[in-house]
């Protein structure tokens, strides 16, 4: 490695000052030039190569862990995961962490109306259906999202009234509400 650096650097510095502070003598840095690179050092630069490959194929999600199973299979020997992480860190080939999808439901930043807030903010009722409240929420299931609105009876902190969509279509709400007075369920249009 470090005759490495200084062959890289030998445009810049003196190779006597160079083998003086990595502590290396010059007759071994010419001797490292007369062998060329080491087996190690070419098996090295072939499993770059192949974790290039593999990262393209996966799109950058293989980490050190899922690597070595595929270089194992690729290489059809053992190859030692420490290596391989080591490897992915030199040459900052470390995997992409995918960000989670977060569906956006509210937009604060619209130029309709406001509805006033009737219950400013007192959510104890004394009695059944004298306060009803109503949210949007959305599931992630394996075929896709679910979105769900709800209303709430706060008195007893029941759901009164749902309905289900895999869109969100503003009738979403009104159809929850439609159940909660007692209306048959019936999907939004």
């Amino acid at each position: 490695m470090r005759y490495a650096w200084i062959e890289a650097n030998i445009d810049s510095y003196s190779v006597t000052m160079m083998c003086d502070l990595l502590s290396v003598s010059r007759s071994g840095l010419h001797d490292a030039r007369r062998r060329g690179p080491s087996a190690r050092a070419l098996e090295e630069a072939q499993i770059v190569t192949r974790i290039r490959r593999a990262q393209l194929k996966h799109r950058g999600r293989y980490g050190r862990r899922r690597m070595t199973t595929e270089l194992v299979e690729d290489f059809g020997r053992p190859v030692n995961h420490k290596r391989i992480g080591r490897i992915m860190r030199t040459h900052d080939l470390a995997s992409r962490k995918r960000r989670r999808f977060r569906v956006v439901t509210t937009d604060s930043k619209h130029a309709h109306p406001v509805a006033p807030n009737v219950l400013g903010r007192d959510f104890a009722a004394t009695a059944p259906n004298q306060k009803w409240l109503a949210d949007l929420t959305y599931v992630p299931t394996d075929e896709g999202w679910l979105y769900l609105a709800l209303v709430l009876d706060l008195f007893g902190r029941k759901i009164v009234g749902w309905a289900m969509s895999d869109t969100m279509p503003q009738e979403l709400t009104a159809a929850a509400l439609w159940v909660a007075l007692g209306g048959a369920i019936r999907s939004p249009a």
